[in-house]
């Protein structure tokens, strides 16, 4: 593995920091959980601070990067883990896969020369061993897939070589191919047919001969067929292995004309800081002004927007307006810093002065400074004496403008409240530029002045602590980079607040990092921390409240109670109990006050917004001084009931209806049927959107249930939000998320004497442990809760434990005891008109009677189960009843219905980007091909599905994939393949605690060592 930034070989730190970044590498612009890179590095032996190195060697990953110029985010962040984004950087993966596609494309087209030369191209890519330097069974595993990769790309390449002819340079290429890998078949055929195409038969009939001899000893089988019916062709001199004469060349296109270096480093004159300045007017009878404030000590990062902000030195005509630079950001962000450092880096640009005022915009203790007092300021500055200043603003703007006609001027305004605050002071010339900065939208100055728009965000983690270093003077921050980084969160990575914290460990060198920590992470007391001495975060925050309506400003209050990551327009709706279109005017005023920022849209086309934390604590507390507690507690309650009222009906529409699920007592938000329509048009990207929320909201709501004791009935809402995630979590696999709302809303339950509640959660964790094979561990939850329903007379709840119960009796062999348990829930869910659980009893119905050998009866009730879910549509239920009754044929030799119902599995669950239920549709369908002789096309169903394990985290699903692999490269010969592909599974199934699958995998292990 090699990093290179121009040609340079970038040194990669330590072998975690080289692991880490391998494994990102292999997953180009998808997230990376953390835990897959604990997994990565530390192989099952994590030590407690495994979480910790990671983020260390990630930070240490970005600092190497952008210390060899790449500014952009390589590396970023990305719940649950990290992201390498591959725009504009060349990834010789990607180059692989787009070059081999490319090739495979030029195939089917008919033409063999353009796809040989993609596979060429491909193949150069390579420059050694894959991944070398870097160790672990993860990254080993992937490079034994890449090699594979590699190999067949070779193998595609040396067969289209032989059809355009060129088969003697193929020749000893081909033959260090075979001497490597001898029980490659593909490789053999080829250097046969070359040899022979070459006028050595002799030596391609040795091949033949050395493979046979080969095979027999190493794997106890003869060549496959295509080697032998070669063999056989060549004996007879088959005219069909003629040789095809090579095509002739094409023409070369021209040449291009050598670029002329210097022209393509010419940029526009005056286009950079360090471009010399243009020519200067006749001098003025006066020192031109240069009332810049100091420059900012310390200052940190901004790279790109100081580029954006270069733009206004481009040379400009006398006759334009003047260039307008528009520094806009939360309170804090710095947008006076980088004013101030652009100005001082740009000032040689304007030799005729440099203009500077504090407008007090956003100042507590001062008006907004009005224009004419401002122009007085600035005449003065250029020359002109008092007694010959206009008395008027009018005059004042005359004058102003006629003095700075023809001058390249630089006139800061900073701390702008208005437009209007600012248009009469404005120069009419393009010779001269304006820098602005402000908290408002200020839209007037882009429609109007074409302003050149730098919105400031928080610093990167690695600017952040680059920040604090350049004021803590010593060893303290290096000694302790986690806290360190801790700390520079804590402050939101503001420049105002770094810069707090910074002052206040330099002027007390007795205190360490982790003490100034433990002082802020009490989220309570944080901004009392920050808002000690001169510079207070509070009051910059204030600045901005105080000018909000009444309205924008009780919704900013009632959003701080909330405590999710994002939202939706439709959670302040239900904040403030309006129509989601007023909430929205609301939400993009607080926008526009720089008191949120937008996220961006979310798969169901929503805009999503977010607080800085800071503000978000800020808006909490002002919520708990002027919101009246019991409205308060209403408002919040209100939206976190919205979340629960559009979850259950998007499971619903997943379900065909509220099936298979109880639900607790909680009052149900009303939700707009406009904005609902737009949410549900697919349940399920609703449900990724808004993952995190929710989970959130059960948090939330089930920390808020034990603390307050009262009743709110917010544990009912907790486990009844946790019952709808089940649809989510089970298509994607978010295994852990699940797991771990369970147990909130279970604690909640508990502490509240909630017994249906405590019930329904024992019953969803056992369901959760049923799939991933867990089975003793499920039925020491489901038991319980069906006890717990019995008492309560809770006879639905009793019905769906049951069913789940009796998956644990099946897979233990006690067939009579979950038939019995089956039949039990089935009538309920009959009775009560539970359809989904109907046809779930059904299908788990009639795999137990071919188990037990009743072929004709157990596809009867699959059948059955089958025709009742179509009423359904087609919804997740039909899509498990199909599959079901597909595993069913497949089982009792019904190949072609096999292959039929699961295609139509397939169909379904792709199209609702169910990743879980398509990952084992596609393993069907690889399995009926498999058993139809078909194993070349099972493999190609395999290899969708394994793409598919990339993205989910499903060791069941994977270890199920890899089980099958192994049966197909056992069909095709590949016995060393087949052992691999059988060890992944086992260590599979082993990570999910499958134990059953595990047993199976380690038999097959077994028998195939037996055979070999």
């Amino acid at each position: 593995m090699s990093l290179t930034v121009d040609g340079r070989q970038v040194p990669v730190g330590g072998s975690r920091q080289r692991t880490i970044l391998a494994r990102l590498l292999l997953s180009p612009d998808r997230v990376v959980p953390v835990d897959a890179l604990v997994e990565a590095v530390w192989q099952g032996s994590p030590p407690a601070t495994a979480r910790t190195q990671v983020a260390i060697c990630i930070a240490a990953l970005r600092k190497t990067l952008k210390a060899e110029g790449c500014e952009d985010e390589v590396i970023s962040t990305a719940h649950p883990g990290y992201r390498l984004n591959t725009a504009g950087h060349r990834l010789d993966l990607l180059e692989y896969r787009r070059l081999t596609a490319e090739a495979a494309a030029a195939a089917r087209a008919g033409r063999p020369a353009a796809a040989a030369e993609a596979c060429r191209q491909a193949l150069e890519l390579w420059r050694g061993p894959v991944l070398t330097g870097v160790a672990g069974r993860q990254i080993e595993d992937e490079a034994q897939r890449l090699e594979e990769q590699r190999l067949t790309t070779y193998d595609e390449f040396a067969v289209l070589q032989l059809e355009t002819g060129r088969h003697a340079e193929l020749v000893p290429q081909l033959a260090a191919t075979v001497r490597e890998h001898p029980l490659r078949e593909r490789s053999r055929q080829s250097l046969m047919l070359a040899l022979y195409r070459a006028g050595r038969r002799a030596e391609a009939m040795e091949v033949f001969r050395d493979a046979r001899r080969q095979f027999i000893e190493d794997l106890g089988l003869e060549p496959g067929p295509a080697l032998q019916e070669l063999h056989d062709a060549i004996l007879r001199d088959d005219p069909a292995l003629a040789a095809v004469e090579p095509p002739a060349p094409e023409p070369a296109p021209p040449a291009a004309a050598p670029a002329d270096p210097a022209a393509a480093d010419a940029g526009p004159e005056g286009a950079g800081p360090d471009a010399p300045p243009g020519p200067r007017p006749a001098e003025a009878q006066v020192p031109p002004p240069s009332e810049l404030p100091p420059n900012i000590p310390g200052f940190t990062g901004r790279a790109a927007e100081l580029a954006e902000l270069d733009g206004l030195l481009a040379a400009r005509t006398d006759e334009q307006p003047p260039a307008v630079g528009f520094v806009t950001g939360v309170a804090g962000v710095g947008k006076t810093g980088l004013a101030v450092h652009w100005s001082h880096r740009a000032a040689r640009h304007f030799p005729d002065g440099r203009l500077f005022v504090d407008l007090c915009g956003h100042d507590l203790d001062h008006e907004p400074t009005r224009a004419g007092e401002v122009l007085s300021r600035f005449l003065r500055s250029l020359g002109v004496p008092g007694d010959r200043i206009p008395p008027d603003t009018a005059g004042r703007v005359s004058m102003y403008r006629s003095l700075t006609a023809g001058r390249r001027i630089l006139v800061v305004l900073d701390n702008v409240r208005t437009f209007a605050q600012i248009q009469p002071l404005l120069p009419g010339s393009g010779g001269c530029a304006v820098l602005v900065t402000s908290r408002e939208p200020m839209e007037q100055l882009v429609l109007r002045y074409g302003a050149v728009r730098v919105q400031l965000g928080v610093l990167a983690p690695e600017e952040a602590a680059e920040l604090l270093s350049r004021i803590v003077t010593g060893d303290r921050l290096a000694a302790d980079p986690e806290q360190t980084r801790r700390l520079a969160e804590l402050c939101d990575r503001l420049p105002l607040a770094l810069r707090i914290v910074a002052a206040r460990l330099a002027s007390k060198p007795h205190w360490t990092v982790r003490q100034l920590v433990s002082r802020l992470a009490d989220a309570r007391r944080r901004l009392d921390e920050l808002s000690l001495g001169g510079s207070r975060v509070r009051a910059s925050f204030a600045l901005s409240y105080r000018h909000l309506p009444s309205d924008a400003a009780r919704l900013y209050r009632l959003l701080g109670v909330l405590e999710v990551p994002d939202f939706a327009t439709w959670v302040g709706a239900a904040l403030l109990d309006c129509d989601v279109y007023e909430a929205e005017r609301l939400i993009e005023s607080l926008v526009d006050a720089q008191l949120l920022e937008v996220v961006g849209a979310d798969a169901t086309g929503q805009l999503r917004y977010r607080f800085q934390n800071l503000l978000r604590l800020y808006a909490r507390e002002l919520a708990h001084q002027e919101e009246d507690p019991a409205e308060r507690d209403t408002a919040l309650d209100r939206a976190l009931a919205a979340w629960l009222t559009i979850a259950e009906i998007a499971r619903g529409k997943e379900y065909g209806g509220d099936f298979a699920i109880i639900h607790g007592a909680t009052p149900r938000t009303p939700i707009d049927p406009d904005v609902l329509d737009d949410l549900m048009a697919a349940p399920l990207d609703w449900f990724e959107a808004e993952r995190v929320p929710l989970a959130a909201v059960v948090e939330h709501a089930a920390r808020l249930a034990q603390e307050e004791g009262g009743g709110r009935g917010l544990d009912d809402l907790a486990w009844d939000l946790t019952m709808c995630l089940g649809v989510l979590c089970e298509t994607r696999s978010y295994v852990e998320e699940w797991r771990r709302s369970c147990d909130l809303a279970l604690a909640a339950a508990r502490a509240r004497g909630n017994l249906r509640g405590e019930a329904a959660v024992l019953a969803d964790l056992g369901g959760l442990l049923v799939q991933q094979f867990r089975l003793d561990e499920a039925r020491c939850y489901l038991e319980p809760a069906v006890r717990q329903f019995e008492r309560i007379g809770e006879e639905h709840g009793r019905a769906l434990a049951l069913a789940q119960l009796s998956a644990v009796d099946r897979s233990a062999g006690d067939f009579a005891r979950a038939e019995g348990l089956l039949r039990e829930a089935l009538e309920v869910f009959h009775r009560i008109g539970d359809v989904a659980s109907e046809v779930h009893a059904l299908n788990n119905l009639a795999l137990l009677a071919l188990e037990q050998g009743r072929t004709e009866e157990g596809l009867r009730i699959g059948e059955d189960g089958v025709r009742l879910a179509r009423r359904l549509g087609e919804i997740r239920g039909t899509a498990q009843a199909l599959h079901r009754l597909g595993r069913a044929y497949l089982e009792v030799g019904r190949l072609a219905e096999a292959e039929q119902l699961l295609a139509e599995v397939a169909r379904i669950v792709r199209a609702k980007q169910d990743l879980v239920g398509t990952c084992f549709a596609l393993l069907g369908v690889a399995e009926t091909r498999l058993a139809l002789g078909r194993p070349e096309q099972a493999g190609e169903r395999l290899a969708e599905a394994k793409e598919l394990l990339e993205r989910i985290d499903h060791p069941v699903a994977e270890g199920r994939v890899h089980y099958v692999d192994s049966q197909v490269q056992g069909a095709l010969g590949r016995g060393a393949a087949a052992r691999r592909s059988l060890e992944r599974a086992r260590d599979a199934f082993d990570r999910a605690g499958a134990r059953p699958w595990q047993q199976r995998a380690e038999a097959a292990l077994l028998a195939l060592a037996v055979e070999i």
